[in-house]
């Protein structure tokens, strides 16, 4: 993290000249959000080319700009359906110096240089990946053109248009409309050239987001048939700790090729049709103006790109596979239905219930084929295998919002984890692909598998998943390749913490084990396992240990019970560069970490000096936060661009002073989320941070790993979700915008005398209705 903070104080001068530009080129956020939201017939696209009904609300910028790296959401404006395979996005470069790394995702709002449009990346996250089969128009003459550079457009905000399903933007420099959309495992573009031009399509088969590198590049060239195939390898952030990933793809053409030809590395050659190379990109010259391309892709064989475009598009027009995507994106995003609130609120909620739907990635094709953990091929039953799960991110909102509403889908994601697990030694924290990353600490998947269990999702096999999770809690790293544990794991059963002299984060480790093992034993429970019940409850106090009484933190503990001396509450980790005070941390402050204990509030609170203390040092947290989104530092108090405090404002609820908790909730919702290509208040984390969003605004918060949701106050009229078979309904009563207080709370009829409900009260739907207040209730 430290490089990336200096890396950020040497481009802070770039950024601050990238936006006066975007001001003197006129690209205002008014003009955008007019553009790319409000106008129902997009100026820079085919007049078919419309958003659906709900998709109208949905911004697909919102996350792609702000300050790199962290407080970024890294997001993408390309089309894509739920989960796909696809996500065929442009990729953009800087103005002032060829630099095409400030977004893990490949596209930055403050860049002006487009470089292409490739087929994969990940969705909001830290880590670089993807950038497959990047396509570039131009028309440009062949000969003009430097291979061993980065052919780009300039390109303006005003040029662009895009809903769920599609994006398209118009070049100007060369004249040239490029649209897309996509299925799950096939990208779909069409191009429009001027009629008296050359039209050129460069293919960078090569090609990585970012700086990463590729190789094992090799392409063949299908006259004949009017189609290229190819394959390469990988090594983004995440593949590289599993020695890269393979894709395949297969892109037929809707017209002959004029000429064509392949640039190895070093020369170019006409004509010619098969090459292997680390470095590889091919020109094709078309004689029509309106150039169309079905690319499908596979991470199996060629064979299997080839069965994937044709199964999911064949002969099928780029106008009705786009109306596939807008049909998919609807079904998806009317599941909630939401009624009040002002137009922007509604917008933010439905962008953010998109992003939600973005990631994890379908990894099989359509044959069922896709490769596991064990690097060889296995076959798909009665489930979709799915990869590319933010498990330290996504087991607190996103997970939950699937158990909830996609309970099919979260079904399909825990039978792909068991299968990563028998596969590849253990239970995944963060799977990329088809390998282990180790990316973050804890196990999240304990609290993955253990609350949909408990919300009623068991067609899996749970004793299966169950042995694992034992397994990991209780013994040391597995011995297989790269496979998953928990660090310290011996030292922590031994001492009851995790000390600092045996390795880092050794706070983040110890509360995120305990609430690891409080979700274990809860699921011990339901599997009627007492004995395991009763050691993994043992376990889950743990947290108590490395709690010091006489600074009121959880600090580091050396393995003879002494605290470390060197101690600063509001020392942040990326400040911290030697790592003398914040080493046992993770990616916060002790402040930020001082409430990690969502699972146990109760017993978390009775560790301060009394209930008044506590209250007053968290409401200090929320009142001395820095009240503006995504700044170039996320301060030591509360910070909602990252995941070890997002719950924290419930925990006022657990001190009788819920109406705090709908305070800072309501004060979140205002502050650090709205409709600009900034948007968030940090890495959007595959959904995670939308997805707060999502419950927040309903009302309820999940407590992840349990079946527990925290009470808040709506943020809309009245919501309808459908929870498959049964429909949940949330009305208000004195619903106005400056009524932001829940006196009273009902379940069907039933006033609640507590600020909690449990999933089974609402699982088979049902009422719940929120009286609103201007003020706190007294």
């Amino acid at each position: 993290m430290w490089q990336r903070l200096k890396k950020i104080f040497k481009t802070i001068s770039y950024i601050l000249i990238t936006l006066i530009m975007v001001a003197i080129l006129g690209i205002s956020l008014a003009s955008f959000k007019y553009h790319s939201i409000v106008d129902s017939t997009p100026r820079n696209s085919s007049i078919q080319a419309q958003p659906g009904a709900l998709g109208q609300f949905v911004n697909t910028f919102i996350g792609t700009g702000g300050f790199p790296y962290w407080v970024c959401g890294f997001n993408f404006p390309g089309a894509t359906v739920p989960f796909g395979m696809v996500r065929l996005s442009p990729e953009t470069m800087s103005i002032f110096k060829d630099t095409k790394d400030f977004s893990t995702a490949g596209y930055y709002y403050a860049d002006t240089k487009i470089l292409g449009f490739s087929h994969t990346r990940l969705a909001g996250t830290g880590a670089t990946e993807g950038g497959h089969f990047l396509f570039t128009p131009t028309t440009s003459s062949i000969k003009k053109i430097d291979f061993s550079q980065d052919y780009f457009h300039r390109f303006s905000h005003a040029d662009e248009t895009a809903f769920p399903g599609y994006y398209s933007v118009s070049l100007k420099d060369e004249n040239i409309l490029s649209e897309f959309t996509s299925t799950e495992r096939t990208g779909v573009h069409r191009y429009t050239f001027p009629k008296t031009s050359k039209k050129h399509l460069l293919i960078n088969i090569t090609n990585t987001i970012g700086k990463y590198k590729a190789g094992e590049g090799w392409v063949q060239l299908l006259p004949k048939a009017n189609e290229i195939e190819g394959s390469t390898r990988t090594y983004g952030a995440f593949a590289s700790r599993f020695g890269g990933i393979k894709v395949y793809f297969v892109a037929r053409f809707n017209q002959s090729f004029k000429a064509y030809g392949i640039w190895d590395g070093t020369d170019y050659h006409e004509e010619l049709t098969q090459l292997t190379s680390d470095s590889l990109k091919v020109a094709v010259r078309f004689a029509n103006e309106n150039v169309g391309v079905k690319v499908g892709l596979s991470y199996v064989s060629l064979e299997n790109a080839r069965l994937n475009l044709e199964t999911e598009v064949g002969h099928t027009s780029f106008d009705t596979t786009l109306d596939g995507a807008k049909t998919k994106w609807e079904e998806k995003l009317s599941l909630i239905q939401i009624d009040g609130g002002t137009e922007e609120e509604k917008k933010v909620f439905y962008s953010s219930l998109y992003r939600s739907f973005q990631m994890p990635t379908t990894f099989d094709d359509v044959n069922g084929d896709y490769i596991g953990f064990d690097n060889t091929i296995h076959k798909t039953t009665d489930y979709t295998y799915y990869t590319d799960l933010s498990l330290w991110d996504t087991f607190r909102t996103v997970h939950p919002l699937f158990n909830l509403i996609a309970p099919n889908e979260q079904r399909d994601m825990l039978v792909s984890l068991v299968k990563m697990a028998e596969q590849g030694g253990s239970l995944p924290r963060w799977p990329m692909g088809h390998g282990y990353t180790n990316s973050m600490l804890g196990s999240p998947a304990d609290m993955v598998i253990a609350e949909s269990y408990l919300k009623g999702i068991q067609d899996f096999d749970v004793e299966l998943a169950y042995s694992y999770m034992k397994k990991v809690a209780l013994e040391p790293l597995p011995k297989a390749d790269h496979a998953t544990g928990r660090e310290e794991i011996e030292e922590y059963i031994k001492y009851g913490f995790c000390p600092t002299e045996f390795g880092e984060e050794a706070i983040g480790k110890t509360l995120e084990y305990a609430w690891a093992d409080h979700s274990i034993g809860l699921l011990a429970k339901a599997l009627h396992k007492p004995d395991d019940q009763a050691v993994f409850e043992k376990h889950s106090k743990f947290y108590k240990n490395v709690w010091n009484p006489e600074t009121q933190y959880f600090q580091s503990k050396h393995k003879d019970g002494r605290f470390v001396e060197l101690f600063d509450p509001l020392k942040l980790t990326y400040f911290d560069e030697d790592q003398i005070y914040t080493k046992d941390y993770v990616e916060g402050s002790a402040l930020q970490w001082r409430w990690a204990v969502p699972f146990d509030p109760n017993g978390l609170i009775s560790l301060f000096k009394d209930k008044d203390y506590f209250i007053n040092e968290l409401n200090d947290f929320f009142e001395l936060s820095d009240p503006q989104k995504a700044t170039w530092t996320p301060g030591s108090y509360y910070w909602h661009g990252n995941e070890p405090d997002i719950h924290a404002a419930y925990l006022f609820n657990s001190v009788g002073r819920p109406d705090l908790t709908q305070k800072w909730v309501r004060w979140i919702l205002d502050n650090k989320y709205d409709n600009s290509y900034v948007g968030i208040d940090g890495n959007d984390d595959a959904g995670t941070l939308s997805a707060w969003y999502i419950f927040n605004s309903l009302g309820f918060y999940p407590i992840a790993g349990t079946d527990i949701y925290q009470l808040d106050a709506p943020l809309f009229k009245s919501v309808s979700l459908n929870l498959g078979e049964n429909i949940l309904s949330i009305r208000t009563k004195n619903y106005a915008p400056e009524n932001k207080y829940a006196h009273h709370v009902f379940l069907n009829d039933t006033l609640l005398d507590r600020t909690w409900l449990k999933h089974a009260e609402i699982a088979k739907g049902g009422v719940i209705t929120y009286v609103m207040g201007k003020t706190p209730l007294k």
